[in-house]
Formats: structure tokens, C-alpha cells, sequence
């Protein structure tokens, strides 16, 4: 999972550039660049690290132009190498730098593809680097020398029908202007907002709604799946819907963790969600556990908060703060590499052991995916004084990998694959496990939005709405094992 901005300004746009990749550092920690576009140039900066770490007021300074591109990494198994920070550039033709948020579930044999058919090479093992490529070629074969709306929209309607996956990206194309894209089914979010400026009007294209309430841009709309638009340099808006777009189908994890409770996605409010999610749990807890005897109901900082305060209340039961974060630790969830995660956990948290001593405690998460955080948080409120320690979770059992941009891709990895909710339940040491049912999950993320024709929930289900090749699992496993490895021998080295 990534984050992107797009910005086309009358001014200089690397300052709110900058500020936009603040505003979406939840998406992604492990890297951070951007590009503008000045008289013809590409300018671009990029590194390791947070936004913060990567921009000096010297670097941000230099990257002139009126319009950039911004992108914040969230690195997958085997993906986390510095050059491939993005955005990313080719020269040919015309000059195109791009920033994508997702995955291309046949991104290996595009690659080879581009190699052995469109003689391009693919210098990374980011699918950024493919999908890139794949629209520099979709633009080479109906090459212009300054190629309109028309023939753009046509090359991205190509890119459509050779890439398969999850992916929402933002383009700077040298001559022409600034291009974003939505994959056909949208899975990965992306929204365009506008504002009127003294000099004229200005756009934005961004991965979540709370980057244009900050920058002061209207909500103009979220991007449709398989939408395309594309910013002219003389300041026109053209938007086009593929002919490859199909039933739109978001990622449902995008409400469950990884967005802000304070954006909008879909015309769904990520705040209404999550606390329509807390209400669906307590609901299920009331019908199977009608006698439960819990003293305390605890959030698990800091997502699952906005679930935890209507699940307490309709469960007639004190919320209290007994986790408190240290927020100069990142999430954990998207750190690369599990000893990480493990070793951040106690770090990132500590209790307030007179909300534990002597009481029955319902910790609430907004999921378990590995199992790591959930143990030992459950072991520190044993050690706090806890009488009893339950979990609750506010969405299914994870079960299945994910392949569209979220760091799960190995079932290995997944504490509940394979196993029974009793199972893990004895694994994490909880004396009672409670899960959200996907139904009701899909219920209280929907609400009254009946525009969505469903989601991508496969994480949950296993049903991908792309559809995988036979045996793609099993190599993505494999590959997943072998970036372990690879790691572990790194770290000892």
C-alpha cells in the first residue's frame, strides 16, 4: 500500500507536494520522492525513509515547477530497494515519471513481455517499473509529437487491458501534463479535487479525500474504476471512462485499517464505517455472549478506536484508554519484515495497568492478520494486573493472502489460515476470540451505498474479482520464502 498526489498549480507546487505526502505518511514509511515538471524538465528527489527524512527545505526548494508529483512506499516482500523509490521515470517517449499505489498480479510476465516484444528492460523488481513502461509503450504506438487527450486516454485504456491487479497512479508526461488512472475494477482509491485560485484554477488527484481538506481543494469526485484524467498544460480538465471498467469493487481493507477515519472513499465517510463496524460486533457479541462478563472494553490504539466507542456503549460497558502509543514508532503492520514488527510492539505501546488490575478486559482491534501485536498485547495485560483478557476483532478471520498491494501475501504468514477461531485463539492466549462476520462487515462498510456492486474482500473469502492464474499463489509463496531468507541472511550478516 502507497500513497500518491498529483498536483497541477498556478505555482510552484513542491511545498503542498510535500505537506499532501505528510498527510498520507500512514500509507507508506519505507520511502518517500516527488517530481515536478519546470519548462519542459523533469525535476525529481527521492530516498528512503519518512517525508521528513527524505525532504530538506534545500532539496524541496529546487524541485520548481507548477506541476509534480508526490509518492510515500510501502514496501512488499522483496520490493524495498532504494531505486525503487518513486516516482519512477522513462525517457521515451516524451519523458513520463509515474508513482503507483497497488500491485500487478501478472507483473512477471509482463516484464518479460516488454523485453522479448516491446524491447524495453525492466531494471527493478517493482511492478511500478512494469506498469510504467507499459504506458510508455501504449503511448509509442500511436506516437504524436504532441499527443492529445485522445491518444492518452487510448494508451491507458491499453495499460488496462495488459495489467491486471489493483493499482491507482498519477503521470507526468513532459509536453502534455499530469495523468491519473484508476484500475477497472477500483480497488485502489484515488480522488480529484479543484480549487480557484487569483491565477486560475488548480487540480489535484490524491490516494484519500484528507489530503484536499487540507491543501483547501473541493471534493470534485473519486476517480470511477478504469477513469482516467488527464490535466492539460494549459489548465484543462479531460476525463475518460475506459471501455475496460467493470463493476466497482473496492478494497475493504481500505476501510477496516489502512485509511484515514477522516477521508472519504467511494462517497463512503471512513469514520461512519468503522463505527458502523463497532456496532455490527457488539451486535454479534450480544446474540452469542448475552451473559458475557466483561468490565472493560480497551481500543487497540489508534484505528480501531472509532469501532471500540459504539461497540462499549450498546454493550453497556466502560470505555477507557489502557494502551497508550508512542507515536514516533511506526505502524507496525506495514514494517518490513516480521523480527521488526516484534520487537516494535513493546516499543509502540504501553498499558495503564489500573484500566487492567483486577478486571475482565475486551481488547478491540480492527483485525488480526499475523498474530504478533495480538499476543503480546494480550500478554501485557496479563502483566497489568488483567483477571481475564478477550479479543475482539472487528473484521473476519484473515485468512487468505492478499494480492493487490497489502503486505499478506504469504498464507504462511497469517495466524488464522488453516486454523479454527479456537485455535487461534489458544495461539494468542485470549480466553475468548470474537470476529466480525463478513456479511455483517460488508453490511456496515456499505451503508446506504448501493453504487458498489461489492468488494474486494479476498483476504477474507478468497474470491480475487481479477481472478488468478493457476498456481500463482503457490509462486508468490515461494518468493515470499526466498525475500525472507534473504533478509534473515542480511541482518546476520
Amino acid at each position: 500500500m502507497c500513497g500518491i498526489v498529483g498536483i497541477f498549480g498556478q505555482t510552484p507546487v513542491a511545498a503542498r507536494l510535500y505537506d499532501a505526502m505528510t498527510i498520507l505518511q500512514h500509507r507508506g514509511q519505507d520511502a518517500a520522492g516527488m517530481t515536478t515538471l519546470d519548462n519542459g524538465r523533469m525535476r525529481s528527489a527521492k530516498g528512503m525513509g519518512l517525508v521528513r527524512d527524505v525532504f530538506g527545505e534545500r532539496s524541496v526548494a529546487g524541485l520548481n515547477g507548477d506541476v509534480g508529483i508526490g509518492h510515500v512506499r510501502y514496501p512488499t516482500a522483496g520490493c524495498d530497494r532504494p531505486d525503487e523509490a518513486q516516482p519512477m521515470y522513462v525517457n521515451s517517449p516524451f519523458g513520463i515519471a509515474l508513482g503507483h499505489n497497488g500491485n500487478l498480479i501478472n507483473a512477471e510476465r509482463l516484464s518479460a513481455e516488454l523485453f522479448d516484444e516491446d524491447r524495453r528492460h525492466i531494471n527493478t523488481e517493482s511492478d511500478s517499473e512494469v506498469l510504467l513502461n507499459c504506458l510508455a509503450h501504449e503511448l509509442v504506438a500511436g506516437a504524436d509529437l504532441a499527443p492529445g487527450p485522445e491518444r492518452i486516454f487510448a494508451a491507458v485504456d491499453g495499460v488496462h487491458r495488459r495489467c491486471r491487479g489493483g493499482y491507482a497512479a498519477v503521470a507526468l508526461i513532459t509536453g502534455v501534463g499530469l495523468l491519473g488512472f484508476r484500475d477497472p475494477h477500483g480497488i485502489r482509491p484515488a480522488v480529484l479535487g479543484e480549487r480557484e485560485t487569483e491565477d486560475g484554477k488548480e487540480y489535484i488527484i490524491a490516494s484519500e479525500s484528507v489530503v484536499l481538506d487540507i491543501l483547501d481543494f473541493r471534493l470534485v469526485s473519486d476517480l470511477a474504476p478504469g477513469e482516467s484524467v488527464l490535466i492539460t498544460l494549459d489548465g484543462q480538465l479531460h476525463r475518460h471512462l475506459s471501455p475496460e471498467a467493470r463493476p466497482h469493487t473496492p478494497c475493504i481493507f481500505e476501510y477496516v485499517y489502512f485509511a484515514r477515519p477522516d477521508s472519504l472513499i467511494d462517497d463512503l465517510s471512513v469514520y461512519k464505517v468503522r463505527l458502523r463496524m463497532g456496532e455490527a460486533l457488539a451486535e454479534k457479541i450480544l446474540r452469542e455472549w448475552p451473559d458475557h462478563d466483561i468490565d472493560v472494553v480497551i481500543p487497540v490504539p489508534d484505528t480501531s478506536r472509532t469501532a471500540c466507542l459504539p461497540l462499549a456503549h450498546m454493550l453497556g460497558v466502560k470505555y477507557r484508554e489502557g494502551l497508550i502509543k508512542n507515536r514516533y514508532i511506526g505502524r507496525t503492520f506495514i514494517m518490513p519484515g516480521q523480527e521488526e514488527r516484534a520487537r516494535s510492539v513493546r516499543r509502540k505501546l504501553n498499558t495503564i495497568s489500573l484500566e487492567f488490575r483486577r478486571k475482565n478486559v475486551l481488547l478491540v482491534d480492527d483485525s488480526i492478520v499475523r498474530g504478533t501485536t495480538s499476543k503480546q498485547i494480550i500478554q501485557m495485560a496479563r502483566e497489568a494486573g488483567a483477571n481475564k483478557v478477550y479479543l475482539a476483532s472487528a473484521s473476519p478471520p484473515v485468512r487468505y493472502p492478499n494480492v493487490y498491494g497489502i503486505d499478506m501475501p504469504a498464507a504462511s504468514e497469517l495466524i488464522a489460515a488453516g486454523r479454527t477461531e479456537e485455535e487461534v485463539c489458544r495461539l494468542i492466549g485470549a480466553d475468548r476470540l470474537i470476529y466480525q462476520d463478513l456479511d455483517a462487515l460488508e453490511k456496515a462498510v456499505r451503508g446506504k451505498n448501493r453504487k458498489l456492486a461489492g468488494f474486494d474482500s479476498s483476504c477474507f473469502s478468497a474470491e480475487y474479482v481479477t481472478g488468478l492464474e493457476d498456481g500463482y499463489l503457490q509462486e508468490l509463496e515461494a518468493r515470499r520464502a526466498d525475500a525472507v531468507r534473504m533478509e534473515r541472511r542480511q541482518s546476520t550478516a
